[in-house]
């Protein structure tokens, strides 16, 4: 946890954001695997554990405004639970820690909420049906709409707080970009000719568990990386394909890092591979150099679709002007997701709140048009922002067959040389920065991409 400070402090900046009414918060709960003490690994809310910081299952938090004070609910450890996991720190010491001297059992959530029945409860969008359950019972509502009726002015508070990351949060980020970093520089090594997937996919997981924290996200572990999330399979790498990892660690505190290499199977690139390898990279670093307060991401991500198209002309595979064609969607056949996101407490952070909420504002709406409704970060930047950036370049056949029996963007496409990458795959580049007051920062110790550099680690 962090200072006790930390939590009282942010708890009283919501508060004022909010003015009034109770502020409702639950923590996660165990979820049973295939026998009920059979568990799945626990992750505590992250809304939760920026507010009170108790990695613990079954709790929940109850700000009142007005009066300002905050109530903690959870059960005393039986003595069952204390005969198989050991001695258990109390609520109370845990409570303390955070800044909260009143706790009470679980079960008298229910009369708080009901005794302040006259104030608004405010709450956010439930993910887990457990979540749904619980409020619609402490507030007599359908399960159906309780995340129609979440708090968009909880919403809007929460977004504001969080995007903005602290000296301290900022540590805890690097610590797991670093462990994040140490994942791929194994995984390159690893990606060798008759590797498998899943056994590269195992020891980069190990390296997160073994830093102290977890993956932030099932990792990406693949040879067929022209489709955007194809997890591990137990398929052995080729040699003269490309090995995309996509993955990262979180940490103790359960900060994420989130970077992607793609490295070739075998000691070098072809000279194909090293071609497509530079124009992403290119674009990554255009994308990079244009990081700044002020800035739109859109902005950004326009940047490195316009690098990307204008290495695929310049190698024949579009044509006319790239400008143009990204203002035409002719990128989108190449380049279908969005070039970055919020990372934080969660790798898409705060993504449970809903995008448009976190990545746009009232004015900008987010996109709905193919590749740009995966654009989850459109807004300007602003100091203390943490952000990827990562763009691509994926050959997906049916994609690419779907477009030509269309005749689409002809005038962009030179369909003949697209379909001679069918079987490419395809490339990505992934880093984690930190919006400063001028522009902006890589997190975490740099990890080898440059084509030279990524070779050197496979001899």
């Amino acid at each position: 946890m962090f200072s006790q400070n930390t939590y009282v402090e942010r708890r009283k900046q919501l508060g004022k954001s909010l003015g009034k009414g109770l502020i409702l918060l639950l923590g996660n709960s165990d979820s049973s695997m295939n026998f009920k003490d059979n568990l799945y690994h626990f992750r505590q809310d992250s809304t939760f554990l920026y507010y009170v910081g108790i990695d613990q299952p079954n709790l929940a938090c109850v700000i009142d405004v007005e009066k300002g004070t905050t109530t903690l609910f959870g059960n005393k450890a039986s003595m069952d639970a204390i005969i198989w996991t050991g001695a258990i720190t109390s609520l109370e010491s845990l409570a303390e820690k955070s800044g909260i001297t009143s706790v009470l059992p679980l079960s008298s959530l229910e009369s708080l909420v009901k005794a302040n029945a006259s104030q608004a409860v405010h709450y956010l969008p439930p993910y887990r049906p457990e979540q749904k359950i619980q409020l619609a019972a402490l507030l007599g509502i359908s399960i159906e709409e309780t995340p129609v009726k979440a708090s968009v002015g909880l919403i809007k508070a929460v977004v504001q707080q969080r995007s903005i990351k602290s000296a301290e949060e900022l540590l805890q980020i690097e610590e797991a970009v670093n462990t994040s970093g140490q994942m791929h520089l194994e995984a390159i090594r690893l990606g060798q000719p008759g590797i498998t997937e899943t056994y590269i996919a195992g020891i980069i997981q190990g390296i997160a568990v073994s830093g102290g924290g977890d993956l932030s996200f099932p990792s990406i572990v693949t040879q067929n990386g022209q489709y955007l999330h194809n997890h591990a399979s137990m398929s052995a790498l080729e040699d003269g394909k490309l090995l995309l990892v996509d993955a990262g660690a979180e940490n103790h505190m359960h900060y994420a890092g989130d970077i992607t290499r793609t490295s070739p199977v075998g000691k070098k690139f072809s000279a194909l591979q090293r071609e497509m390898y530079q124009i992403v990279l290119d674009a990554q670093l255009a994308a990079i150099a244009a990081l700044k307060p002020g800035i739109t991401y859109k902005e950004v991500h326009t940047i490195a679709a316009t690098h990307l198209v204008s290495g695929l002309i310049a190698q024949g595979v579009m044509k006319g002007d790239a400008a143009e064609a990204v203002a035409n969607d002719a990128h989108t056949l190449f380049f279908q997701c969005g070039l970055g996101h919020m990372m934080g407490l969660d790798v898409h952070d705060m993504e449970n709140l809903g995008e448009q909420y976190v990545g746009y504002t009232d004015e900008m709406k987010k996109g709905t048009a193919f590749g740009w409704k995966s654009l989850r970060l459109g807004k300007a930047l602003e100091p203390g922002f943490v952000i990827t950036v990562e763009p691509g370049l994926y050959f997906i056949p049916e994609l690419m067959d779907a477009w030509k029996s269309e005749g689409k963007l002809e005038q962009f496409i030179n369909y003949d040389a697209a379909f001679k990458l069918k079987d490419f795959g395809g490339i990505r580049i992934e880093d984690d920065f930190l919006i400063t007051e001028s522009g902006s920062r890589l997190l975490g110790k740099p990890i080898p991409k440059k084509i030279e550099e990524i070779e050197d680690l496979k001899q």
